[in-house]
């Protein structure tokens, strides 16, 4: 009979626990929004990346006006690495129903910016997991001390074709 429930129903109902995602905003006002342009709209919200003395990965949930509605933490690595998976990334994205995201990482040993095999590894992955979830990638920013920001789409636009 529908709606009625059985014993096993009901013994699975007690022992898998129930999960609910929730959203926290902190401290960010709706009617401040910031947008993202270009890349150097995304260099000057995040120039205090460039400082950092380890390497992180942080992404910057977008609206469908480019404005930042979220910034994502993903990874905080070594001195020369960090950890990237396309579920971390993409994780909080979908929670904050993100219409875009930015990565962007730094390279804190301020040597000459030019994206490792895993860096454009990485930015293959998440452009296809985005494609999959309907979350664009927009491009994939480096980050270091003394020099611009390096942007990956601008320098492999291939990438973004396939």
């Amino acid at each position: 009979m529908p709606g009625k429930r059985g014993p096993l129903a009901e013994r699975l109902e007690y022992r898998i626990p129930r999960i609910k995602l929730c959203l926290v905003h902190e401290g960010m006002k709706h009617d401040a929004l910031y947008p993202i342009d270009r890349p150097s709209d995304a260099e000057a919200f995040l120039e205090p990346l460039r400082h950092m003395p380890e390497e992180h990965f942080v992404s910057l949930h977008l609206n469908a006006k480019n404005e930042v509605i979220g910034l994502h933490e993903v990874s905080h690595g070594t001195l020369a690495s960090s950890l990237v998976h396309p579920r971390e990334v993409f994780k909080a994205a979908l929670v904050s129903n993100s219409f875009a995201i930015l990565v962007c990482h730094n390279h804190p040993s301020g040597s000459v910016i030019m994206p490792s095999h895993e860096d454009l590894q990485t930015t293959k992955q998440l452009l296809r997991a985005g494609k999959i979830l309907g979350v664009n990638l927009i491009d994939h920013l480096i980050f270091s001390p003394n020099q611009n920001a390096y942007s990956v789409r601008a320098n492999f636009p291939d990438l973004w074709k396939s």
